[in-house]
């Protein structure tokens, strides 16, 4: 497993007002201020090759994944990047010192651009490191149920190793991923870029990446 950290996690500030609603960032200059001194982003991959695929599943080095689009997206590549990234955990104890709804809410949304910024880091590490030009993504609970179930966090967090000893990031029973601004997935080269959101019908996601592109789930989940 490779572990990415000690990067530079630039505060957008446009995004956090937008975000929160905010006039400006001095109504909550302490709880900023004390974010972004004790943010750490963190991501963790690994380089993977692509075996046999067959009836809705493919094998990544031993470890199967269950799902039709996933097929589809992974034919004829040969080589796959699990990850995770993360907010990190260090800005978790904050929670006990703006204990106040809307402190909270704000403080959340600093942990999910200091995700944004674990995965943008990611992604450029993926492009200098590996020559992986055009990456798409996907990701498990993702998007539609059918497309990426989440039960396959599971043989994800497997194939991956020791997340929680690498970088914090631990699943939980209900599958859910502790710190909660973390995702999971798999990077893959691909000519046609592709993002689980294209095929999910939720407008007000704060994740999503790309529109959605009004392409029923069934013509990709079944031939």
């Amino acid at each position: 497993m490779n572990v990415l950290q000690g990067f530079p996690f630039r505060f957008d500030e446009a995004a956090f007002l937008r975000l929160t609603h905010l006039g400006g960032v001095a109504e909550v200059q302490g709880l900023v201020d004390a974010g972004l001194a004790a943010a750490r982003p963190k991501a963790a991959y690994k380089v993977c090759a692509v075996g046999t695929r067959a009836a809705g599943t493919v094998q990544v080095e031993g470890t199967a994944f269950t799902s039709a689009v996933l097929v589809r997206n992974l034919e004829g590549v040969e080589q796959v990047y699990p990850y995770v990234a993360t907010c990190g955990t260090e800005m978790d104890g904050l929670a006990a010192l703006f204990p106040d709804p809307f402190s909270l809410y704000c403080l959340d949304v600093l942990k999910e651009l200091a995700l944004g910024a674990a995965r943008d880091f990611l992604l450029k590490h993926l492009r200098a490191a590996h020559g992986a030009e055009a990456l798409s993504s996907m990701n498990p609970g993702s998007g539609d149920a059918r497309l990426w179930p989440l039960a396959q966090q599971r043989p994800l967090f497997s194939l991956m190793g020791d997340v929680e000893g690498a970088i914090g990031v631990r699943l939980t029973p209900s599958l859910l991923m502790q710190p909660n601004k973390s995702v999971s997935g798999l990077f893959f080269p691909s000519e046609t870029h592709f993002e689980s959101c294209q095929l999910c019908t939720r407008e007000d996601c704060p994740r999503r990446r790309a529109p959605y592109s009004g392409e029923p789930l069934q013509t990709l989940t079944h031939p």
